[in-house]
Protein backbone atom coordinates (compact mmCIF):
# COMPACT_ATOMS: atom_id res chain seq x y z
CA UNK A 1 0.00 0.00 0.00
CA UNK A 2 1.43 3.38 -0.98
CA UNK A 3 2.03 5.95 1.72
CA UNK A 4 -0.19 9.00 2.19
CA UNK A 5 1.81 12.18 1.59
CA UNK A 6 1.34 15.71 2.90
CA UNK A 7 3.42 18.84 2.30
CA UNK A 8 4.61 21.39 4.82
CA UNK A 9 5.80 24.73 3.47
CA UNK A 10 8.00 27.21 5.35
CA UNK A 11 7.97 30.60 3.62
CA UNK A 12 10.50 32.36 5.83
CA UNK A 13 12.36 35.63 5.47
CA UNK A 14 15.33 33.89 3.85
CA UNK A 15 13.84 31.10 1.75
CA UNK A 16 10.98 28.78 0.91
CA UNK A 17 11.25 25.17 2.06
CA UNK A 18 8.91 22.39 0.97
CA UNK A 19 8.90 19.20 3.04
CA UNK A 20 6.94 16.25 1.68
CA UNK A 21 6.12 13.97 4.55
CA UNK A 22 4.57 10.61 5.38
CA UNK A 23 1.25 11.60 6.96
CA UNK A 24 1.21 8.67 9.36
CA UNK A 25 4.76 8.74 10.71
CA UNK A 26 6.03 12.24 9.95
CA UNK A 27 9.03 10.77 8.14
CA UNK A 28 10.72 12.95 5.53
CA UNK A 29 10.09 11.74 1.98
CA UNK A 30 11.31 14.60 -0.23
CA UNK A 31 12.57 18.15 0.29
CA UNK A 32 13.21 21.30 -1.71
CA UNK A 33 14.43 24.80 -0.93
CA UNK A 34 14.74 28.07 -2.85
CA UNK A 35 16.11 31.42 -1.73
CA UNK A 36 14.11 34.60 -1.17
CA UNK A 37 15.60 38.01 -1.97
CA UNK A 38 17.25 39.94 0.84
CA UNK A 39 15.68 43.05 2.28
CA UNK A 40 12.89 44.26 4.52
CA UNK A 41 10.50 44.99 1.63
CA UNK A 42 9.87 42.29 -0.99
CA UNK A 43 7.60 41.77 -3.97
CA UNK A 44 5.49 38.73 -2.96
CA UNK A 45 5.84 37.33 -6.47
CA UNK A 46 9.36 36.28 -5.44
CA UNK A 47 7.79 34.09 -2.75
CA UNK A 48 5.60 32.46 -5.37
CA UNK A 49 8.55 31.78 -7.67
CA UNK A 50 10.57 30.36 -4.76
CA UNK A 51 7.66 28.10 -3.78
CA UNK A 52 7.43 26.78 -7.33
CA UNK A 53 11.18 26.17 -7.48
CA UNK A 54 11.28 24.48 -4.06
CA UNK A 55 8.29 22.30 -5.01
CA UNK A 56 10.04 21.24 -8.20
CA UNK A 57 13.20 20.39 -6.25
CA UNK A 58 11.03 18.28 -3.94
CA UNK A 59 9.81 16.22 -6.89
CA UNK A 60 6.52 18.04 -7.37
CA UNK A 61 3.27 18.01 -5.42
CA UNK A 62 1.08 15.89 -7.71
CA UNK A 63 0.87 13.06 -5.13
CA UNK A 64 0.29 15.29 -2.09
CA UNK A 65 -3.12 14.96 -0.41
CA UNK A 66 -2.91 17.98 1.91
CA UNK A 67 -0.69 21.04 2.22
CA UNK A 68 -0.14 23.75 4.83
CA UNK A 69 1.99 26.90 4.82
CA UNK A 70 3.88 28.29 7.80
CA UNK A 71 5.44 31.67 7.36
CA UNK A 72 7.21 34.73 8.66
CA UNK A 73 4.79 36.74 10.76
CA UNK A 74 3.60 40.36 10.57
CA UNK A 75 4.47 41.06 6.92
CA UNK A 76 1.91 43.37 5.27
CA UNK A 77 0.57 42.31 1.87
CA UNK A 78 -1.88 44.81 0.32
CA UNK A 79 -4.13 43.79 -2.57
CA UNK A 80 -6.35 45.89 -4.82
CA UNK A 81 -9.80 44.80 -6.02
CA UNK A 82 -8.25 42.84 -8.92
CA UNK A 83 -5.90 40.89 -6.65
CA UNK A 84 -2.80 42.83 -7.62
CA UNK A 85 -0.17 43.49 -4.96
CA UNK A 86 -0.30 47.27 -4.50
CA UNK A 87 3.27 47.70 -3.23
CA UNK A 88 6.16 45.57 -2.03
CA UNK A 89 5.31 43.75 1.19
CA UNK A 90 6.73 45.41 4.30
CA UNK A 91 8.25 42.58 6.36
CA UNK A 92 8.57 42.14 10.12
CA UNK A 93 12.14 43.48 10.00
CA UNK A 94 11.11 46.76 8.36
CA UNK A 95 11.33 49.20 11.27
CA UNK A 96 10.31 52.33 9.38
CA UNK A 97 6.92 52.18 11.10
CA UNK A 98 8.38 52.62 14.61
CA UNK A 99 6.97 56.19 14.89
CA UNK A 100 3.56 54.87 13.85
CA UNK A 101 3.72 52.22 16.59
CA UNK A 102 4.40 54.91 19.17
CA UNK A 103 1.61 57.09 17.78
CA UNK A 104 -0.92 54.25 17.99
CA UNK A 105 0.01 53.61 21.62
CA UNK A 106 -0.17 57.31 22.44
CA UNK A 107 -3.58 57.76 20.82
CA UNK A 108 -5.13 54.87 22.73
CA UNK A 109 -3.70 56.23 25.98
CA UNK A 110 -5.05 59.77 25.55
CA UNK A 111 -8.41 59.19 27.19
CA UNK A 112 -8.33 59.67 31.00
CA UNK A 113 -7.98 56.66 33.27
CA UNK A 114 -11.24 54.79 33.68
CA UNK A 115 -12.90 54.79 37.13
CA UNK A 116 -12.16 51.72 39.25
CA UNK A 117 -9.41 50.63 36.86
CA UNK A 118 -5.75 49.96 37.52
CA UNK A 119 -4.76 52.43 34.82
CA UNK A 120 -2.32 55.16 35.88
CA UNK A 121 -3.79 58.65 36.15
CA UNK A 122 -2.21 61.76 34.65
CA UNK A 123 -1.56 63.46 31.34
CA UNK A 124 2.22 63.37 31.02
CA UNK A 125 3.54 61.62 27.92
CA UNK A 126 5.01 58.76 29.97
CA UNK A 127 1.70 58.12 31.73
CA UNK A 128 -0.24 58.31 28.47
CA UNK A 129 2.14 55.76 26.88
CA UNK A 130 1.82 53.38 29.83
CA UNK A 131 -1.96 53.66 29.68
CA UNK A 132 -1.91 53.14 25.91
CA UNK A 133 0.20 49.97 26.14
CA UNK A 134 -2.15 48.54 28.74
CA UNK A 135 -5.18 49.23 26.57
CA UNK A 136 -3.61 47.65 23.50
CA UNK A 137 -2.68 44.54 25.48
CA UNK A 138 -6.21 44.26 26.83
CA UNK A 139 -7.64 44.75 23.33
CA UNK A 140 -5.50 42.38 21.23
CA UNK A 141 -2.99 40.72 23.59
CA UNK A 142 0.05 42.76 22.56
CA UNK A 143 1.17 46.38 22.35
CA UNK A 144 2.20 47.60 18.87
CA UNK A 145 5.84 47.58 17.83
CA UNK A 146 7.31 48.34 14.42
CA UNK A 147 7.22 44.64 13.48
CA UNK A 148 3.44 44.36 13.67
CA UNK A 149 1.20 44.65 10.62
CA UNK A 150 -1.05 47.46 11.84
CA UNK A 151 1.86 49.89 12.24
CA UNK A 152 2.79 49.27 8.60
CA UNK A 153 -0.79 49.96 7.50
CA UNK A 154 -0.59 53.30 9.32
CA UNK A 155 2.76 54.06 7.66
CA UNK A 156 1.26 53.50 4.19
CA UNK A 157 -1.81 55.58 5.08
CA UNK A 158 0.45 58.48 6.09
CA UNK A 159 3.23 58.23 3.49
CA UNK A 160 1.45 56.67 0.49
CA UNK A 161 -2.19 57.78 0.77
CA UNK A 162 -2.80 57.24 -2.94
CA UNK A 163 -1.91 53.56 -2.48
CA UNK A 164 -3.80 53.27 0.80
CA UNK A 165 -6.98 54.36 -0.98
CA UNK A 166 -6.69 51.32 -3.29
CA UNK A 167 -6.55 48.71 -0.51
CA UNK A 168 -9.23 46.07 -1.06
CA UNK A 169 -7.67 43.33 1.11
CA UNK A 170 -4.91 42.99 3.69
CA UNK A 171 -3.22 39.65 4.29
CA UNK A 172 -0.01 38.12 5.61
CA UNK A 173 2.72 36.22 3.73
CA UNK A 174 1.36 32.76 4.55
CA UNK A 175 -2.21 33.86 3.75
CA UNK A 176 -1.18 35.17 0.35
CA UNK A 177 0.83 32.07 -0.57
CA UNK A 178 -2.04 29.76 0.47
CA UNK A 179 -4.40 31.84 -1.69
CA UNK A 180 -2.06 31.49 -4.66
CA UNK A 181 -1.79 27.71 -4.09
CA UNK A 182 -5.59 27.61 -4.38
CA UNK A 183 -5.19 29.01 -7.88
CA UNK A 184 -6.10 32.62 -7.22
CA UNK A 185 -4.17 35.72 -8.22
CA UNK A 186 -4.42 38.91 -10.25
CA UNK A 187 -7.32 39.06 -12.74
CA UNK A 188 -8.37 41.31 -15.60
CA UNK A 189 -10.57 44.32 -15.00
CA UNK A 190 -14.17 43.33 -14.37
CA UNK A 191 -13.31 39.77 -13.26
CA UNK A 192 -13.75 38.45 -9.72
CA UNK A 193 -10.40 38.18 -7.90
CA UNK A 194 -12.00 36.03 -5.17
CA UNK A 195 -10.44 38.07 -2.38
CA UNK A 196 -13.10 36.58 -0.11
CA UNK A 197 -11.32 33.23 -0.54
CA UNK A 198 -8.37 34.51 1.54
CA UNK A 199 -7.97 32.58 4.79
CA UNK A 200 -5.61 32.48 7.75
CA UNK A 201 -5.34 31.03 11.26
CA UNK A 202 -5.37 32.40 14.81
CA UNK A 203 -1.60 32.29 15.29
CA UNK A 204 -0.71 34.52 12.35
CA UNK A 205 -3.73 36.80 12.77
CA UNK A 206 -2.74 37.39 16.40
CA UNK A 207 0.44 39.15 15.25
CA UNK A 208 -1.37 41.87 13.32
CA UNK A 209 -2.53 44.12 16.21
CA UNK A 210 -6.04 44.12 14.76
CA UNK A 211 -7.14 40.59 15.79
CA UNK A 212 -8.15 39.54 19.30
CA UNK A 213 -7.23 35.86 19.73
CA UNK A 214 -9.11 35.64 23.04
CA UNK A 215 -12.43 36.24 21.27
CA UNK A 216 -11.33 35.27 17.74
CA UNK A 217 -12.54 38.56 16.30
CA UNK A 218 -11.04 41.25 14.10
CA UNK A 219 -10.88 44.72 15.63
CA UNK A 220 -11.85 46.83 12.64
CA UNK A 221 -12.07 49.88 14.89
CA UNK A 222 -8.31 49.59 15.49
CA UNK A 223 -7.68 49.06 11.78
CA UNK A 224 -9.66 52.25 11.16
CA UNK A 225 -7.49 54.07 13.70
CA UNK A 226 -4.43 53.22 11.59
CA UNK A 227 -6.10 54.21 8.31
CA UNK A 228 -6.94 57.70 9.55
CA UNK A 229 -7.76 59.48 12.80
CA UNK A 230 -8.15 62.90 14.34
CA UNK A 231 -5.05 62.30 16.49
CA UNK A 232 -7.17 61.70 19.57
CA UNK A 233 -8.07 58.00 19.10
CA UNK A 234 -11.11 58.80 16.94
CA UNK A 235 -11.00 57.29 13.42
CA UNK A 236 -12.32 59.52 10.67
CA UNK A 237 -15.61 58.56 9.03
CA UNK A 238 -13.73 57.77 5.84
CA UNK A 239 -11.32 55.47 7.70
CA UNK A 240 -14.18 53.69 9.46
CA UNK A 241 -15.92 53.07 6.15
CA UNK A 242 -12.71 51.80 4.52
CA UNK A 243 -11.95 49.49 7.46
CA UNK A 244 -15.39 47.91 7.06
CA UNK A 245 -14.90 47.47 3.30
CA UNK A 246 -11.43 45.94 3.42
CA UNK A 247 -11.43 42.15 3.15
CA UNK A 248 -9.51 40.41 5.92
CA UNK A 249 -8.78 36.66 5.64
CA UNK A 250 -11.30 34.26 7.16
CA UNK A 251 -9.79 32.88 10.38
CA UNK A 252 -10.00 29.07 10.37
CA UNK A 253 -9.91 26.90 13.47
CA UNK A 254 -6.88 24.77 14.28
CA UNK A 255 -7.74 21.75 12.11
CA UNK A 256 -10.32 23.20 9.74
CA UNK A 257 -9.82 22.68 6.02
CA UNK A 258 -9.87 25.76 3.83
CA UNK A 259 -13.09 26.16 1.83
CA UNK A 260 -11.03 25.83 -1.36
CA UNK A 261 -8.61 23.14 -2.48
CA UNK A 262 -5.26 23.46 -4.22
CA UNK A 263 -5.22 24.17 -7.93
CA UNK A 264 -4.45 20.74 -9.50
CA UNK A 265 -1.81 22.44 -11.63
CA UNK A 266 0.02 23.23 -8.38
CA UNK A 267 -0.71 20.30 -6.04
CA UNK A 268 -2.78 17.12 -5.92
CA UNK A 269 -3.12 16.46 -9.66
CA UNK A 270 -2.94 12.70 -9.04
CA UNK A 271 -5.10 12.74 -5.90
CA UNK A 272 -8.76 11.79 -6.17
CA UNK A 273 -10.81 14.69 -4.86
CA UNK A 274 -7.85 17.06 -4.91
CA UNK A 275 -5.36 18.39 -2.38
CA UNK A 276 -6.77 19.88 0.84
CA UNK A 277 -5.29 23.16 2.08
CA UNK A 278 -4.89 23.50 5.85
CA UNK A 279 -5.07 26.86 7.69
CA UNK A 280 -1.30 27.31 7.96
CA UNK A 281 0.16 29.59 10.62
CA UNK A 282 2.88 31.87 11.87
CA UNK A 283 6.43 30.54 12.05
CA UNK A 284 6.80 30.43 15.84
CA UNK A 285 3.48 28.65 16.29
CA UNK A 286 4.26 26.21 13.48
CA UNK A 287 7.64 25.43 15.03
CA UNK A 288 5.95 24.66 18.34
CA UNK A 289 3.58 22.29 16.52
CA UNK A 290 6.54 20.68 14.78
CA UNK A 291 8.24 20.21 18.14
CA UNK A 292 5.12 18.59 19.56
CA UNK A 293 4.91 21.18 22.32
CA UNK A 294 2.08 20.95 24.84
CA UNK A 295 0.80 23.09 27.70
CA UNK A 296 3.70 23.55 30.13
CA UNK A 297 6.39 23.46 27.44
CA UNK A 298 8.55 26.46 26.57
CA UNK A 299 10.98 26.60 23.67
CA UNK A 300 14.07 28.80 23.82
CA UNK A 301 15.28 29.50 20.30
CA UNK A 302 18.76 31.00 19.96
CA UNK A 303 19.08 32.53 16.52
CA UNK A 304 20.13 36.05 15.61
CA UNK A 305 17.57 37.02 18.23
CA UNK A 306 16.43 34.98 21.20
CA UNK A 307 12.81 33.83 21.48
CA UNK A 308 11.11 32.12 24.41
CA UNK A 309 7.65 30.79 23.53
CA UNK A 310 5.31 28.86 25.83
CA UNK A 311 2.04 27.00 25.33
CA UNK A 312 -0.77 28.22 27.58
CA UNK A 313 -4.42 27.16 27.78
CA UNK A 314 -5.51 30.71 28.55
CA UNK A 315 -4.58 34.10 27.10
CA UNK A 316 -1.67 35.90 28.74
CA UNK A 317 -1.80 39.66 29.25
CA UNK A 318 1.46 41.47 29.97
CA UNK A 319 0.43 45.06 30.63
CA UNK A 320 4.04 46.22 30.21
CA UNK A 321 4.00 45.00 26.61
CA UNK A 322 7.14 42.88 26.99
CA UNK A 323 5.38 39.58 26.24
CA UNK A 324 3.43 39.18 23.01
CA UNK A 325 0.09 37.49 23.65
CA UNK A 326 -0.06 35.42 20.46
CA UNK A 327 -2.16 32.34 19.71
CA UNK A 328 -0.75 28.94 18.79
CA UNK A 329 -1.79 26.47 16.07
CA UNK A 330 -3.84 24.12 18.27
CA UNK A 331 -6.48 26.38 19.81
CA UNK A 332 -4.30 27.46 22.73
CA UNK A 333 -2.09 30.51 23.22
CA UNK A 334 1.60 31.22 22.62
CA UNK A 335 2.96 33.92 24.96
CA UNK A 336 6.28 34.94 23.47
CA UNK A 337 9.17 37.07 24.69
CA UNK A 338 11.95 38.12 22.36
CA UNK A 339 15.46 39.47 22.90
CA UNK A 340 17.26 41.40 20.17
CA UNK A 341 20.55 39.81 21.22
CA UNK A 342 20.72 36.06 20.67
CA UNK A 343 23.53 33.86 19.40
CA UNK A 344 25.41 36.98 18.27
CA UNK A 345 26.45 37.29 21.92
CA UNK A 346 28.64 34.23 21.34
CA UNK A 347 29.97 35.83 18.16
CA UNK A 348 30.94 38.91 20.16
CA UNK A 349 32.72 36.78 22.75
CA UNK A 350 34.54 34.86 20.06
CA UNK A 351 35.68 38.10 18.41
CA UNK A 352 36.76 39.68 21.70
CA UNK A 353 38.92 36.69 22.60
CA UNK A 354 40.00 35.93 19.00
CA UNK A 355 38.91 32.28 19.22
CA UNK A 356 36.63 29.94 17.30
CA UNK A 357 33.43 28.44 18.73
CA UNK A 358 35.10 25.29 20.04
CA UNK A 359 37.81 27.32 21.77
CA UNK A 360 35.16 29.60 23.30
CA UNK A 361 33.41 26.50 24.66
CA UNK A 362 36.63 25.07 26.10
CA UNK A 363 37.46 28.36 27.80
CA UNK A 364 33.95 28.81 29.23
CA UNK A 365 33.79 25.29 30.62
CA UNK A 366 37.20 25.75 32.26
CA UNK A 367 35.83 28.54 34.48
CA UNK A 368 33.56 28.29 37.52
CA UNK A 369 29.84 29.14 37.83
CA UNK A 370 29.52 32.90 37.98
CA UNK A 371 32.78 33.42 36.04
CA UNK A 372 34.58 34.20 39.31
CA UNK A 373 32.52 37.37 39.71
CA UNK A 374 32.41 38.69 36.12
CA UNK A 375 28.94 39.34 34.69
CA UNK A 376 28.01 40.26 31.12
CA UNK A 377 24.82 42.21 30.48
CA UNK A 378 24.65 41.48 26.73
CA UNK A 379 22.65 44.40 25.33
CA UNK A 380 24.97 44.92 22.34
CA UNK A 381 22.21 46.24 20.06
CA UNK A 382 20.02 47.68 22.78
CA UNK A 383 17.34 45.32 24.03
CA UNK A 384 13.66 44.54 23.68
CA UNK A 385 13.24 42.36 26.79
CA UNK A 386 13.66 44.36 28.93
CA UNK A 387 12.78 47.37 26.77
CA UNK A 388 16.08 49.28 26.63
CA UNK A 389 16.56 50.35 23.01
CA UNK A 390 19.49 52.66 23.79
CA UNK A 391 21.40 50.32 26.10
CA UNK A 392 24.89 48.93 25.48
CA UNK A 393 26.53 45.75 26.70
CA UNK A 394 28.55 45.89 29.93
CA UNK A 395 31.07 43.64 31.65
CA UNK A 396 31.05 44.16 35.41
CA UNK A 397 32.86 42.73 38.39
CA UNK A 398 36.31 42.64 36.78
CA UNK A 399 39.35 42.67 39.08
CA UNK A 400 43.05 42.08 38.56
CA UNK A 401 42.55 38.59 39.93
CA UNK A 402 39.59 37.42 37.85
CA UNK A 403 40.22 39.13 34.49
CA UNK A 404 41.18 35.99 32.62
CA UNK A 405 40.14 34.60 29.28
CA UNK A 406 38.33 31.63 30.81
CA UNK A 407 36.17 33.89 33.00
CA UNK A 408 35.36 36.31 30.21
CA UNK A 409 34.33 33.41 27.96
CA UNK A 410 32.15 32.02 30.75
CA UNK A 411 30.54 35.43 31.29
CA UNK A 412 29.53 35.64 27.63
CA UNK A 413 27.82 32.24 27.71
CA UNK A 414 26.15 32.92 31.06
CA UNK A 415 25.04 36.37 29.85
CA UNK A 416 23.29 34.82 26.86
CA UNK A 417 21.52 32.26 29.02
CA UNK A 418 20.58 34.75 31.74
CA UNK A 419 18.98 37.04 29.16
CA UNK A 420 16.82 34.10 28.07
CA UNK A 421 16.07 33.30 31.72
CA UNK A 422 14.63 36.83 31.91
CA UNK A 423 12.18 35.92 29.14
CA UNK A 424 11.25 32.65 30.82
CA UNK A 425 10.63 34.37 34.16
CA UNK A 426 8.43 37.08 32.64
CA UNK A 427 6.27 34.43 30.96
CA UNK A 428 6.13 32.39 34.17
CA UNK A 429 5.12 35.47 36.19
CA UNK A 430 2.06 35.92 33.96
CA UNK A 431 0.69 32.52 34.95
CA UNK A 432 1.89 30.32 32.09
CA UNK A 433 3.00 26.94 33.48
CA UNK A 434 6.57 25.90 32.63
CA UNK A 435 7.43 22.25 33.21
CA UNK A 436 9.78 21.55 30.29
CA UNK A 437 12.32 23.64 28.37
CA UNK A 438 13.35 22.82 24.80
CA UNK A 439 16.53 24.48 23.52
CA UNK A 440 16.72 25.02 19.74
CA UNK A 441 18.34 27.29 17.15
CA UNK A 442 21.88 27.85 15.94
CA UNK A 443 23.12 29.00 19.34
CA UNK A 444 21.97 25.70 20.85
CA UNK A 445 24.73 23.93 18.91
CA UNK A 446 27.29 25.35 21.35
CA UNK A 447 28.34 22.71 23.87
CA UNK A 448 28.92 25.42 26.45
CA UNK A 449 25.38 26.74 26.00
CA UNK A 450 23.99 23.22 26.27
CA UNK A 451 25.94 22.23 29.35
CA UNK A 452 25.40 25.47 31.28
CA UNK A 453 21.71 25.92 30.43
CA UNK A 454 20.26 23.70 33.22
CA UNK A 455 22.24 25.53 35.90
CA UNK A 456 21.06 28.94 34.65
CA UNK A 457 17.45 27.97 33.85
CA UNK A 458 17.11 25.99 37.07
CA UNK A 459 15.73 22.84 35.45
CA UNK A 460 16.64 20.11 32.97
CA UNK A 461 16.80 21.14 29.31
CA UNK A 462 15.59 18.99 26.41
CA UNK A 463 17.63 19.16 23.19
CA UNK A 464 15.74 18.38 19.96
CA UNK A 465 17.98 17.64 17.00
CA UNK A 466 18.41 20.47 14.51
CA UNK A 467 15.63 20.24 11.94
CA UNK A 468 13.12 22.26 9.88
CA UNK A 469 10.48 22.54 12.59
CA UNK A 470 8.33 25.16 10.85
CA UNK A 471 7.98 22.92 7.79
CA UNK A 472 7.46 19.88 10.02
CA UNK A 473 4.74 21.73 11.93
CA UNK A 474 3.05 22.71 8.67
CA UNK A 475 3.16 19.10 7.47
CA UNK A 476 1.76 17.91 10.79
CA UNK A 477 -1.11 20.38 10.51
CA UNK A 478 -1.81 19.19 6.96
CA UNK A 479 -1.91 15.58 8.17
CA UNK A 480 -4.19 16.63 11.04
CA UNK A 481 -6.70 18.30 8.74
CA UNK A 482 -6.55 15.35 6.34
CA UNK A 483 -7.25 12.87 9.15
CA UNK A 484 -10.38 14.64 10.38
CA UNK A 485 -9.39 13.75 13.96
CA UNK A 486 -9.77 16.03 16.97
CA UNK A 487 -6.08 15.74 17.89
CA UNK A 488 -2.96 16.22 15.80
CA UNK A 489 -1.08 13.04 14.80
CA UNK A 490 1.61 11.98 17.24
CA UNK A 491 4.92 12.14 15.44
CA UNK A 492 8.21 11.32 17.15
CA UNK A 493 10.52 14.29 17.73
CA UNK A 494 14.17 13.27 17.50
CA UNK A 495 16.19 14.35 20.54
CA UNK A 496 19.94 14.61 20.88
CA UNK A 497 19.57 14.29 24.64
CA UNK A 498 18.61 16.04 27.85
CA UNK A 499 21.06 18.20 29.79
CA UNK A 500 20.92 18.03 33.56
CA UNK A 501 22.82 20.03 36.12
CA UNK A 502 22.69 21.53 39.57
CA UNK A 503 20.88 24.89 39.60
CA UNK A 504 23.15 27.87 40.30
CA UNK A 505 20.70 30.58 41.43
CA UNK A 506 23.54 32.89 42.48
CA UNK A 507 24.58 33.32 38.82
CA UNK A 508 21.17 34.63 37.76
CA UNK A 509 20.87 36.72 40.92
CA UNK A 510 24.19 38.43 40.11
CA UNK A 511 22.97 39.03 36.56
CA UNK A 512 19.71 40.60 37.77
CA UNK A 513 21.67 42.89 40.07
CA UNK A 514 24.04 43.91 37.26
CA UNK A 515 21.33 44.68 34.70
CA UNK A 516 19.22 46.60 37.26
Amino acid sequence: MSQVLVAGVDTSTQSCKVRITNAETGALVRFGQAKHPDGSTVNPEYWWKAFQEASEQAGGLDDVQAIAVGGQQHGMVLLDERGNVIRDAMLWNDTSSAPQAQALIYELGLAPALPDSNEPEGDTKDIIMIRGRQRWVQAVGSSPVASYTLTKVKWVAEHEPQLASKIAAICLPHDWLSWRIAGFGPVAEGEDAHLDALFTDRSDASGTSYFDAATDTYRRDLLALALGSDGAAHPTDEALAQAERIILPTVLTAHEAAPVKADPAIAGANVEGGCIIAPGGGDNAMASLGLGMKVGDVSVSLGTSGVAAAISETPVYDLTGSVSGFADCTGHFLPLACTINGSRILDAGRAALDVDYDELTDLALSSKPGACGITLVPYFDGERTPNRPDACATLTGMTLQNTKRVNIARAFVEGLLCSQRDCIEIIRSLGAPITRILLIGGGAKSQAVRKLSPSIFGMDVTLPVTDEYVAIGAARQAAWVLSGEDEAPQWDVALSGTETGRPQPAVYEAYVKARG
